[in-house]
């Protein structure tokens, strides 16, 4: 009697059952994982989005040249979503639907994220954001999303809420914010955290289309604050920091992450250097671009996209965000074993905590908090130069059910 026949037999049905559950899964072979990868590629906003979806791309690509997850290699399906809800949304059914995807990883812009949510949950497929804050879609929690791997919105006044009390000894805040959802957002997080620490707020809200800031500074100038922190679009803080250097304001102002994708046009649009004496600028990765703690991350951009590098401007300043959330893409899949599901995918992603080396504080997910990151350092901005400001600032809110 041949005793290994028996064993053999048993192996071949691991084998079978492995690979039935693999066909079973959409985007899943015995050696491939598909993923729907998603930004702005083109339009008014590709710079959120285009240098990120190419940090994404090369981090996956190590991951494939160092033998991909448990033998499989990552397959990308890359779509433009420009910024745009409908866009977005397309993109979500296209890859979901025709490219039958394992999970997504996309999205730059909030407002078009969060349109996509409903669908997300019917459909019941894994998504995980690309740089995003999408608070109106992590918020209360989904199942099946996860995000904000740069920041999230509550995270970014609640941060800055705190630096202008610990760093700047405010006592008085001035403050700033759209008086859309995504200033809400902010604006949320920043009076908890203000009635926290015991500082008061005053708050001015403004219309992302507004074009005279003359009223809502003088309203500013008037409460007479410690310190103005901005929490706006890139255009109307050019607007509020030309409008506070005319009025004579020289406290510090603090700019969030928000409005400081192009330094060198916020400068040109001021249009005088003075302006910026006593500038802050929030900051969620680890360091200033291309500093030290982030050279690895420059180096394999130049690596990967050596034509793209020696252009101008490039690569963007959102590049490195592409990379904390494709380590959290990685770090599920490997979590979820050999034989991946996208219900083990999603148990592995609400326990996932780790150092990405690239944000300003630890990635860190569970079953009630789907918002990745909750860090930010500051930078001293003169104008030319930024120095780094000693030390991370954390946002202390968090999502109650109400």
């Amino acid at each position: 009697m041949n005793f290994f026949k028996p064993f053999a037999a048993a192996l071949m049905v691991v084998a079978a059952t492995g690979a039935v559950q693999a066909q079973q899964e959409p985007g899943l072979t015995d050696k491939t994982i598909k993923i729907g990868l998603f930004g702005p590629l083109s339009g008014n906003s590709m710079a959120y989005g285009f240098d990120v979806i190419n940090a994404a791309k090369m981090y996956y690509d190590k991951v494939n040249k160092e033998g991909g997850i448990h033998g499989r290699k990552i397959e990308l399906v890359v779509e433009d979503d420009r910024c745009n809800a409908n866009d977005l949304l397309a993109a979500v059914k296209k890859l979901t639907e025709q490219d039958k995807v394992f999970i997504l990883n996309g999205g730059s812009c909030s407002a078009a994220v969060v349109g996509a949510r409903e669908y997300v949950e019917r459909s019941q497929i894994p998504f995980v954001m690309l740089n995003a804050s999408g608070d109106g879609a992590l918020y209360p929690p989904s199942k099946y999303i996860y995000g904000a791997f740069s920041i999230s919105q509550r995270a970014v006044g609640g941060s800055m809420v705190q630096f202008a009390a610990e760093q700047i000894k405010g006592k008085k805040i001035g403050y700033i914010n759209h008086d859309d959802a995504y200033g809400g957002w902010n604006l949320e997080a920043a009076e908890f955290q203000a009635k926290k620490i015991g500082v008061e707020l005053q708050v001015q809200s403004i219309n992302p289309t507004l074009t005279d800031v003359t009223a809502p500074m003088l309203k500013i100038r008037a409460a007479n604050p410690d310190v103005l922190l901005i929490t706006t679009y890139a255009r109307p803080v050019s607007l509020l920091v030309k409008k506070a250097y005319e009025l004579g304001w020289n406290k510090p102002i603090v700019i969030a992450v928000n409005g400081t994708a192009d330094l060198k046009q916020l400068v040109e649009n001021v249009g005088n250097k003075e302006a910026f004496k006593n500038v802050y600028l929030q900051e969620v990765m680890t360091d200033v671009a291309g500093g030290a703690k982030l050279k690895w991350v420059y180096d394999m951009y130049k690596l990967y996209y050596p034509e793209l590098a020696a252009k101008p401007g490039y690569p963007q300043t959102y590049m490195p965000y592409g990379i904390p959330s494709a380590m959290t893409v990685v770090n599920a899949l490997k979590a979820a074993g050999p034989n991946p599901t996208r219900e083990k995918f999603l148990t592995a992603l609400s326990q996932t905590k780790f150092e990405s080396g690239v944000m300003a504080g630890p990635i860190e997910l569970t079953a009630t908090d789907h918002a990745g990151q909750k860090s930010a350092i500051y930078l001293k901005f003169n104008g030319d130069s930024m120095t780094v400001v000693p030390g991370a600032y954390r946002s202390l809110w968090t999502y109650q059910p109400k």
